[in-house]
């Protein structure tokens, strides 16, 4: 997770972000640290480990490292190994992301590498495990049309409209395909630019991430049916009440053989009663000083490194782990 200390909206480059007259919003900064670390205790209390990115004050985008890159394999187990196999096994894949972010390559390529890491970097403009990520059998791989972010004239008020556009592309499923190897890789096309990033839309869950949460109106109609057709009744999906408060950005951490469901707070009741069903308890937090002002929720403030006991063990990244642990991180 990365340090909230300097979290302000300073490119205001999603329509969360800015008011109805595109000036950009202002974050209640007590707020937002308030939130942050009732959020960080309570993935400890369910069993996750939080290491803390360090905060810089020109780069408040680090609060969201889920646009980072992508650990591959995120398990080991996951790719057929037994036990926890070498290091080696996996490599960081460091994200091309949005310009007005394009600095916090540099930070994670730090970050991850003391952690015991390789990198590389995808050279297509791509956002990480915010638009690639497991789900069942499959690697789901979201894009969506690239613009130039801009002020355009129109009729009604305000006389004009903000484009944003979406923040990876589809030229970058050519890398992903390398990378990901034998696994099939299901791409999406993204429509709705509330919906920027496909975490925002999906979310993949429970025993072998089967099941998917799945706001359908935020992608292309030929998209709708791929994902129907490949996940069918394990397929839920969101209504438009639940996927405004982003519900498909959630992540799930597992504790004594459970799984449990982290969601933003407020969604419905009828769409936690599927969770349950699912076999997955939801846990909700407040991070809606996050979602209002930066447009990312708690996937979003989540860069997943996969399971405690596969992590490098090396001397140098234990320390570095150590020195960056929530429990003994300098706030």
């Amino acid at each position: 997770m990365g340090d909230p200390r300097y979290f302000s909206v300073r490119g205001g480059a999603n329509p969360h972000t800015r008011d109805r007259f595109g000036m950009k919003k202002r974050v209640d900064p007590e707020l937002a640290r308030r939130q942050w670390h009732e959020m960080a205790r309570a993935l400890l209390e369910y069993g996750a480990e939080v290491v803390v990115i360090d905060a810089h004050p020109r780069l408040s985008g680090l609060v969201y490292p889920a646009n980072a890159g992508f650990l591959c394999p995120l398990s080991n187990r996951a790719a057929g190994a037994s036990g926890t196999a070498p290091d080696s096994v996996k490599r960081f894949y460091l994200s091309h992301l949005l310009p007005t972010r394009a600095a916090e390559r540099e930070v994670y390529r730090w970050f991850v590498g003391g952690l015991g890491y390789e990198t590389s970097e995808v050279k297509a403009r791509f956002e990480g495990e915010a638009d690639f990520f497991p789900a069942g059998d499959y690697m789901l791989f979201t894009y969506g049309r690239m613009e130039a972010q801009r002020f355009v004239p129109r009729l009604g008020f305000p006389p004009w409209h903000r484009v944003y556009g979406f923040r990876s592309e589809r030229g970058a499923l050519e890398e992903l395909s390398a990378i990901a190897r034998e696994r099939p890789i299901l791409a999406l096309e993204l429509v709705l630019e509330t919906h920027y990033h496909g975490d925002t839309a999906l979310c993949s869950f429970g025993p072998r991430r089967r099941f998917l949460l799945a706001y359908l109106e935020a992608l292309s109609p030929a998209s709708r049916e791929r994902l129907k057709e490949a996940f069918g009744e394990n397929l839920i999906a969101l209504s438009e009440q639940d996927a405004a408060r982003y519900a498909a950005n959630a992540f799930q951490v597992e504790r004594e053989g459970k799984l449990f469901l982290f969601v933003p707070q407020g969604l419905s009741i009828s769409l936690l009663e599927r969770i349950r069903g699912c076999g997955v308890e939801p846990v909700a937090v407040d991070v809606s000083e996050f979602m209002a002002k930066g447009g990312g929720s708690v996937k979003c403030m989540i860069l997943d490194l996969g399971p405690v006991d596969e992590q490098p063990l090396s001397p140098a990244a234990q320390v570095f782990r150590a020195q960056h642990s929530y429990r003994s991180y300098p706030f």
